[in-house]
C-alpha cells in the first residue's frame, strides 16, 4: 500500500526587531514561511502550494501578518484594542463553558457581551464559531486569562472582569464552580474587594442589546 499525504513545512526566512502589538514594546521577531508538501511514505517530496508568510514574536509567540512590520504607533494601538476585545469575549465564553454545557440564557448573554465588547452585532452563528474554536483548545478560563491578561491595562481588566461576571450569572445564580472561577479572576486581575464590587455594580447596569 502506498502511503500518500501532505505536511506543512515552516522555515525562518528573516529575523529582526519590531514593535509587537501584544507586548507593546520592541521585541525580536522571525519571518516564517509555511508551504504544504506532498508526502510519500511520510517523506516530503513535492510542494503543492505557494508560501504563506507570517511574523512571530520571539517573546510572546503571537503570530501576525507581515504588514505588522509597517504599522505606525496608532495602528498598533488599534490592533491591541481589537485583540483585547476578542480575548475578553473568549474569556467570558470559557467561564460559561467551565461546566461543559451552555443554556439558552447563556447564549443570549454571551451575544449581549460580544456585541458590547466588539462594538457590532454578533449573531448566533458567529458566537457558535467563537465558542467552538475556544472550546477546542481545552484551556481552563483561569489559565487562559493568566496567559493573555499580562498586556491588559486596568480599564481592560475591569471590562473583562465585568464580562466574565455577567457570563457566570447568565442563568440567574452563581454555583460553586462559578464562584470559584470569579474569586480566582479577582485575585489574578489584582482587584481589591471594593474595586471588584464597583466593577460588578457597573456591569449590572450594562444596557441590554
Amino acid at each position: 500500500m502506498i502511503l500518500i499525504g501532505t505536511v506543512n513545512l515552516t522555515r525562518t526566512r528573516n529575523q529582526g526587531n519590531f514593535n509587537c502589538p501584544t507586548c507593546a514594546v520592541s521585541q525580536g521577531y522571525r519571518m516564517r514561511a509555511c508551504r504544504p508538501w506532498l508526502t510519500l511514505y511520510f517523506i516530503p517530496t513535492i510542494p503543492v502550494g505557494g508560501y504563506e508568510y507570517f511574523v512571530q514574536c520571539e517573546h510572546c509567540k503571537s503570530i501576525w501578518d507581515p504588514t505588522v512590520l509597517e504599522m505606525d504607533q496608532l495602528s498598533r494601538q488599534t490592533v491591541r484594542e481589537e485583540q483585547f476585545r476578542d480575548e475578553a469575549v473568549r474569556s467570558a465564553v470559557l467561564v460559561v463553558l467551565a461546566d461543559n454545557q451552555i443554556t439558552e440564557k447563556e447564549i443570549l448573554t454571551l451575544q449581549r457581551i460580544a456585541t458590547r465588547l466588539l462594538q457590532r452585532p454578533v449573531g448566533r452563528e458567529e458566537l457558535g464559531q467563537i465558542c467552538s474554536s475556544t472550546q477546542q483548545k481545552r484551556v481552563p478560563a483561569v489559565n487562559y486569562v493568566l496567559t493573555i491578561s499580562r498586556h491588559w491595562n486596568q480599564e481592560q481588566r475591569r471590562q473583562a472582569l465585568q464580562a466574565m461576571f455577567l457570563a457566570a450569572t447568565a442563568d440567574g445564580q452563581l454555583g460553586d464552580l462559578q464562584l470559584n472561577v470569579l474569586a480566582k479572576m479577582q485575585e489574578l486581575l489584582e482587584f481589591t474587594d471594593s474595586e471588584y464590587q464597583a466593577a460588578i455594580e457597573e456591569a449590572l447596569g450594562w444596557d441590554p442589546v
